[in-house]
């Protein structure tokens, strides 16, 4: 039976929100998921997040930032802002379920 491992509030922080979309769900049959993180969440704060808030055993973290655009809203111009992204792959038999809300 797996431990409960003491949860810090900065995991709540790093991870903002899963990505569900069409390809990140066809993903998942590999055991690879999404997650829109902070900009400054760094690889290992993200990995131990995960592995704290879904008990499971992270293989490996990939993240991309997304820059942000130029778009003009009614007239003027503004600027979207910048996005992180991480790509988490667990290990073999682990996966996470979010249809249950925890």
């Amino acid at each position: 039976m797996k431990t409960a491992k003491k949860l810090n509030y900065r995991d709540y922080e790093v991870i903002l929100y899963p990505l569900l979309t069409e390809k990140s769900n066809m993903m998942t049959s590999s055991a690879q998921y999404f997650f829109a993180v902070r900009n400054d969440a760094s690889k290992p704060e993200i990995k131990k997040a995960i592995e704290n808030l879904f008990q499971v055993k992270v293989r490996s973290v990939n993240t991309l930032i997304k820059k942000g655009k130029t778009r003009v809203f009614r007239g003027r111009r503004g600027m979207l802002s910048d996005s992180k992204k991480a790509m988490v792959c667990l290990e073999a038999g682990q996966k996470i379920d979010f249809s249950t809300g925890v």
